[in-house]
């Protein structure tokens, strides 16, 4: 064997073998298969939730810009110009400012990493330059010790991480929410969204006919088909309390919905505002962040919930109830080993040493109950606490306060 041989190096390495370039075409045939790829694209692209397409547009228009001020062509994605762009995004304004306004606050840690992972996503779909895995490797290095620095003087960018909701926040806004059809809606939204540990878009386009009952009767079977990743199906078991079950909360406004609802009706819909009648019209992504909002200011949190903080509370329970990461990932729709979940549980190991929480579940069970918390449905009942007022007014279906 020689040295010309591809596939081995004079050491004794082996190389992977040489790919073959892909085949070529006549003139007409080339135009035709590379008008079909920009189609195929922009069809995958127009496909994309409204809320990933415009993140992703916000990052390319921030590229653009940099490379106006720094005089070189949007196609020059490589490894300097990318630390280049972290060194630019972290003197930028959260937002451009308008012509005669003094620039606001800066650009947050959490958009320039989203930022740099945008324009090397989009430099790959759009412009197909072939970029190699660890591209970005070098700019996320300055991204962390700029972030490091920061942290360490004290300073603070952005509004920070959602705070998560968890079972006694919960417990607030279920005791604060109207009797009414807002109430029913707001209830059944909440702890869906919780036990999907669900993204704000994903609550927002399902249909009627994605959830149903399980044929055994344990529960929900929830079909998430559109999302930022690939399509889960998830299981929604029974909350040990009535007041805060999502089964129950979506049957009672289901109910609202009519027996003859379209199923390929929105699940989650407006309701008018004076007439109280549910409208056609499904809740968009912002609104259902903005009625979790406007729901924790009603009862009082000591937090101030997102669109988000559903899917970080969810996290947070099913760690503080012993579970393995595995379920929250399987629950959520996370990569196995996400690091994005395991900061959020993270966040709250600090307190948790020993973990007490477990025995804190394992104290407040029922007598009789010797088993660790180990499924989903014990993630809503932390502690026995009696049922409110609101709770049995609930199971008894007269509504919800």
């Amino acid at each position: 064997m020689t040295t010309a041989d591809l596939s081995v190096t004079t050491n004794g390495i082996p190389r992977p073998p040489a790919t073959r370039a892909p085949a070529r075409f006549d003139p007409a045939t080339e135009a035709r298969l590379t008008r079909l790829d920009h189609e195929a694209t922009a069809h995958v692209e127009k496909n994309r939730p409204e809320r990933t397409r415009t993140g992703y547009a916000a990052d390319w228009n921030a590229w653009l810009r940099f490379c106006a001020d720094a005089d070189l062509p949007p196609a020059a994605v490589r490894s300097g110009t990318l630390v280049a762009f972290v060194e630019w995004c972290w003197y930028q304004p959260a937002r451009p400012p308008k012509p005669g306004q003094q620039p606001g606050k800066l650009t947050s840690p959490s958009t320039i990493d989203r930022r740099l992972s945008g324009v090397v996503g989009t430099a790959r779909r759009q412009l197909k330059l072939q970029l190699q895995e660890d591209i970005a490797e070098e700019a996320r290095a300055l991204f962390k010790a700029k972030v490091k620095t920061m942290e360490k003087a004290g300073q603070t960018r952005g509004r920070g991480p959602a705070p998560a909701l968890l079972v006694r926040h919960m417990e607030k806004i279920a005791a604060t929410l109207p009797r009414n059809r807002f109430g029913t809606r707001d209830l059944s939204l909440m702890t869906m969204h919780f036990a999907l540990a669900g993204r704000e878009h994903e609550l927002a386009w399902l249909r009627v006919r994605d959830i149903i009952e399980d044929s055994e009767g344990r529960g929900l079977i929830v079909d998430v088909r559109v999302s930022k990743v690939p399509p889960r199906t998830v299981e929604v078991p029974f909350g040990s309390r009535a007041h805060l079950c999502p089964v129950r909360a979506w049957r009672r406004w289901k109910a609202e919905l009519g027996e003859d609802a379209d199923p390929d009706s929105f699940a989650f819909r407006a309701v008018h505002n004076r007439w109280k009648t549910v409208l056609v019209g499904g809740l968009d992504p912002v609104t259902i962040g903005d009625i979790l909002t406007r729901m924790g200011a009603r009862a009082e949190l000591d937090i101030r919930p997102t669109g988000h903080s559903p899917r970080r509370g969810l996290v947070t329970e099913s760690s503080r109830a012993g579970n393995p990461d595995a379920v929250a990932e399987k629950q959520g729709g996370w990569a196995l080993g996400s690091k994005v979940m395991r900061r959020y549980r993270e966040a709250d190991d600090g307190f948790q040493g020993e973990r007490p929480a477990r025995g804190a579940v394992a104290a407040n069970r029922p007598a009789g109950s010797g088993r660790a918390a180990k499924n989903l449905a014990e993630a809503f009942n932390l502690q026995a606490v009696p049922m409110p007022v609101v709770g049995k007014a609930v199971a008894e279906g007269h509504g919800v306060a």
